[in-house]
């Protein structure tokens, strides 16, 4: 019996971008059935491919040039390398555009007008083309030429000033989560340009950055400040609205107590024997633990450390009070939970050593009628740069030959 088809079958992308964000979203959108061609610069190929160690390793136990930055987030892809400075490398981007439906790139702002395909360039030969274009500051205003990653796009979009503790510096998030968050995003509005262009059959150009996703993922403490006037502070790991609900210590390690109403608190007290709390004018409604805050952080450390972590988790669960361990991230891959729920995959790799397959975080989404399938994994560069050519454009090997030599291909 055949397959059930993917949701995106059909569908080509012509990936330009690099790095994170760009390539988040077009994994994402791979893993559902969309043929991803991804542009490599012949010689040096994605950024990332060189942000290691620790590297991919081979049967030999020697080291590739597949950085595990760059495999996080390039599965479900096929690479061409094209030299697009060149003339012949601008054509058969163009060539290849006839059968794409999207379009991402994360050039500069105005970088890919120099070459002849930026979305002024090639809107009117590809009228149904959606072009993605993904940057550090957007389009327009006074930042759109500057150079932008995820970690200035942190600090300027707020995230690390209600990050860290009270005291000392402000701090990051310790992934990428901008330019992840403005990949997902971006995938969320190709989606919907692709859906435009189905009914009208018009392409559009989505402008996409790192700063206006960081904004916007502020959320709560954004909207906290538009409605109170107030400046959020770095608050550790309390939080503004919902008290209790940190980090406490226990007889063995620490736990994250996260208490979403006073049923819940209530449920606590009489699980940890703290009577006393529990009665207590000052914490009997959200709003009150909120005012009292400090009063009521200084009273339950002795009631946390008597209890184990085991104890804790597994006797809050039992009552419907959310807890959990902080777990470092060999015990994330450990836990039963994400390993009933498939979150590492091992996918066959042509490079790799020991069995022959590279571990890799799964696609977090379910599907009912159409489960992701993982039908490649990230690719080397140029690794598919004949296939691709002699498949989707019918060059012949001479043809190929001649581009290579000409240097406009890998």
């Amino acid at each position: 019996m055949s397959e059930t088809p993917l949701p995106l079958d059909g569908l080509r992308i012509l990936d330009m971008s690099r790095i994170l964000a760009g390539p988040t979203c077009t994994q994402y959108l791979g893993d559902l059935g969309a043929d991803v061609i991804k542009v490599e610069r012949p010689g040096a190929g994605d950024d990332t491919r060189k942000w290691g160690p620790p590297y991919l390793r081979d049967a030999e136990g020697a080291e590739t040039e597949e950085s595990a930055y760059y495999l996080s987030s390039n599965r479900s892809k096929r690479s061409v390398a094209i030299d697009v400075s060149t003339p012949e490398g601008q054509a058969l981007i163009k060539r290849l555009l006839v059968g794409c439906d999207v379009l991402i790139e994360n050039y500069k702002v105005g970088g890919l007008k120099k070459y002849g395909l930026s979305h002024d360039d090639l809107k009117d030969d590809f009228p149904g083309l959606v072009y993605c274009s993904i940057t550090g500051f957007g389009q327009t205003g006074p930042y759109a030429a500057r150079a932008g990653y995820d970690f200035l796009a942190q600090g300027m979009g707020g995230i690390m000033s209600v990050t860290g503790a009270p005291e000392g510096e402000p701090t990051k998030v310790g992934v990428g989560i901008a330019d992840v968050m403005c990949g997902m995003y971006a995938t969320t509005a190709i989606l919907a340009a692709l859906r435009h262009r189905d009914r009208t059959g018009e392409g559009q150009h989505i402008d996409a950055c790192l700063l206006d996703t960081q904004v916007a993922w502020l959320i709560n403490e954004g909207c906290n400040y538009l409605i109170s006037g107030k400046v959020p502070k770095r608050m550790g790991n309390e939080h503004p609205n919902i008290v209790p609900y940190k980090v406490f210590e226990v007889k063995d390690g620490f736990v994250i107590l996260a208490i979403g109403n006073d049923a819940q608190f209530q449920r606590w007290c009489g699980f940890a024997g703290a009577g006393d709390l529990a009665a207590d004018p000052r914490f009997q409604t959200n709003k009150d633990r909120v005012t009292n805050r400090a009063v009521l952080y200084a009273e339950m450390p002795r009631y946390m450390i008597v209890r184990t972590i085991d104890e804790w988790v597994d006797g809050l669960a039992a009552i419907g009070v959310p807890c959990s361990p902080v777990n470092t991230i060999d015990r994330v891959f450990d836990d039963p939970q994400v390993q009933a729920r498939g979150m590492r995959i091992d996918l066959p790799h042509h490079q790799a050593g020991g069995d022959g397959t590279v571990p890799l975080i799964a696609n977090p989404m379910k599907f009912s009628r159409t489960p992701v399938r993982y039908r490649r994994a990230p690719p080397t560069r140029g690794q598919h740069t004949d296939e691709i050519l002699s498949e989707t454009l019918d060059l012949d090997a001479a043809e190929i030959a001649r581009l290579r030599a000409a240097g406009a291909i890998e």
